[in-house]
């Protein structure tokens, strides 16, 4: 998979994903295997404490561990996914989530995602997801 087909397959899927939009995704850097996302918070994704939510920062590393994984074109959906927060991120931060391949089989790939802030380069989250690749080809006519 070369890095054209890798942008038009992340291309395809992020067109119509809508809550992907809604966060406000950005495409930094993408590679087959790789991805790399920027967003910032904005107000109505903080919790009752004045802090990003969780499924905030989780939806930005799943979607970035999905363009990652489905860059190779290959349809691959999540498996299983988990996360840690050990500092919290705020409104206007601007969050990068790099996405790598840690493992790829046939039938399935492991990948790591680390969210860091904008302000001191610090983790905000730190999560390892597992996806099924189905054979599938991601642009299906």
């Amino acid at each position: 998979m070369d890095h054209e087909s890798a942008i038009q397959n992340v291309n395809f899927m992020l067109e119509r994903d809508a809550f992907s939009q809604w966060l406000g995704l950005e495409i930094e850097e993408l590679k087959p295997g790789f991805c790399k996302l920027k967003m910032r918070v904005r107000p109505e994704m903080l919790n009752g404490f004045g802090i990003a939510h969780g499924g905030i920062c989780f939806s930005l590393a799943d979607s970035c561990l999905a363009f990652a994984a489905n860059s190779r074109g290959n349809l691959s959906l999540t498996l299983k996914a988990d996360i840690s927060w050990p500092k919290p991120a705020r409104d206007g931060d601007v969050l990068v989530a790099e996405c790598r391949e840690i493992y790829l089989s046939e039938k399935s790939a492991t990948y790591d995602v680390e969210i860091r802030n904008q302000l001191d380069n610090q983790i905000i989250a730190l999560f390892r997801g597992m996806v099924h690749r189905t054979g599938k080809p991601v642009i299906q006519n």
